[in-house]
């Protein structure tokens, strides 16, 4: 089972022929993709390696961690994979995660506990005006 590595503190300027040297020197079999900017198409400072097993990942991190690369200190640790209903991408996650929050939000009632009975609570915002009215409308003399 191959192990997924996360290669980070990459140069912007970095050849990946190099990168790719550097990794086969410590084991072959291991593959190499950087993860590249959208809009401008430079590498946004890491990457992801494939190494054939633990054995290979555990040497490539033992060897390479902290390791200087075109003048950086290469950082190389276990990749987590992320979970499909983490919604970490640019996006927002994917449509059918956002449509299940949307139906989620729908199905949650919300209540105002209030100690009158079975009335509709008024707003606490304006409670105070109310009551001012309601005294008005009760001390009123002529009939409305």
């Amino acid at each position: 089972m191959s192990v997924r590595l996360y290669i980070g503190n990459l140069p912007p300027t970095f050849e990946s022929k190099e990168l790719e040297k550097l990794l086969s020197s410590v084991a072959e079999g291991i593959r190499f993709k950087a993860v590249f900017d959208r809009e401008s198409g430079s590498c946004r400072g890491f990457g992801f390696a494939n190494a054939a097993n633990e054995k290979v990942a555990n040497l490539l991190i033992e060897k390479l961690n902290g390791k200087e690369f075109s003048g950086n200190n290469l950082r190389v640790e276990r990749s987590e994979r992320r979970d499909s209903g983490s919604g970490g991408s640019r996006r927002g996650g994917n449509s059918s995660n956002a449509n299940s929050k949307a139906t989620n939000r729908k199905e949650v009632k919300k209540f105002v506990h209030s100690d009158a009975p079975n009335e509709a609570a008024p707003d606490p915002r304006w409670a105070g005006e109310l009551s001012k009215l309601k005294d008005l409308l009760a001390n009123q003399k002529t009939p409305v």
